[in-house]
């Protein structure tokens, strides 16, 4: 297929773009081209130029394993993984091998799969420093005892780190605030008027946002409401794609009897995120870690 020759270009495919349509890794091409010429010769073809890995690939899949085993995390892809494996054991490793191992061995995500034809939009969600930009969302949790629960969270665009949660029975726009008070109280240090003046909200349409008292609140804050595109969750992207972590890591697979249990799940995974998570928006850093090497920065251009 490769050697096939284009009718409008008059050139051959290539072996590169034929494998990256069929999504096929060119090195299997190549093994399995080798291991039919040795089967057909009867001699060894020549290996690799170059040193050899310090880690060998059984070795290797071993620390990929005993990774995936002591991970408080589930359904993570091999970027996380490499991360900790080079930077935190400091096991010099190539992330494309270990991509590589990861596939061969099917301990990729099972969450993640071939996306849908991407969608063009004009404007960005993320920020550059802290305070510029919050997003929230609300979700519904079944409880056994208590029936339908709401979620509410608060994210910073900046690191994605959770700002504030709020997990309640009735989900008004009372309870949509609570996140947003939380989050002004840990990172301003009060709930007074103007005190976040200058940072934006992102939200949907959903009734407790558009709410005569939420947008009310918002403004005594001094925030600017800033409302996603209808029908494209995706402008909502950073709170939407944390709800889907929280959803994946604590709250898919378990049955929670009453809105309590539910409360202790998200409690737990929302520290459990801000201090372990690794995002690559953060170049693999965590929301807290984040937080940290920022404030290190300003003291020390004060210090200067």
């Amino acid at each position: 297929m490769s050697q096939t020759i284009s009718p409008a270009m008059g050139r051959p495919y290539g072996v590169q773009r034929v494998c990256r349509i069929w999504e096929q890794a060119r090195s299997t091409l190549y093994a399995r081209q080798r291991r039919t010429k040795e089967r057909l010769t009867g001699r060894r073809m020549p290996r690799k130029r170059g040193p050899k890995p310090v880690v060998s690939d059984e070795a290797l899949l071993d620390l990929v394993v005993s990774d995936l085993a002591v991970s408080p995390f589930q359904g993570e892809g091999h970027r996380k993984v490499w991360r900790r494996i080079r930077f935190r054991q400091q096991i010099p490793v190539g992330r494309m091998r270990v991509l590589r191992i990861m596939r061969e061995n099917n301990l990729l995500s099972p969450h993640r799969g071939r996306g849908t034809e991407p969608r063009e939009h004009t404007g960005t969600i993320t920020t550059t420093a802290p305070g510029l930009m919050w997003g929230t969302d609300g979700t519904k949790i079944y409880t056994l005892e208590d029936g339908w629960i709401w979620s509410f969270v608060a994210i910073e665009h900046w690191s994605a780190e959770c700002v504030g949660w709020h997990v309640t029975k009735k989900g008004d726009r009372f309870a949509a605030l609570e996140p947003i008070s939380q989050g002004l109280s840990e990172q301003y240090g009060c709930v007074s008027k103007d005190v976040a003046r200058g940072l934006k909200l992102r939200m949907d349409h959903g009734p407790q946002y558009t709410s005569e008292h939420f947008v009310n609140q918002i403004r005594y804050w001094g925030i600017t409401t800033s409302f996603a595109f209808v029908s494209e969750p995706e402008t909502n992207g950073v709170a939407e794609r944390f709800m889907r972590t929280l959803k994946e890591q604590a709250i898919y697979g378990r049955i929670f009897r009453t809105v309590q249990d539910v409360r202790e799940a998200v409690r737990d995974f929302v520290e459990l995120y801000n201090d372990q998570w690794l995002l690559e928006k953060n170049r693999g850093r965590s929301p807290r870690e984040m937080r940290q090497d920022w404030n290190a920065a300003l003291q020390m251009q004060a210090a200067a």
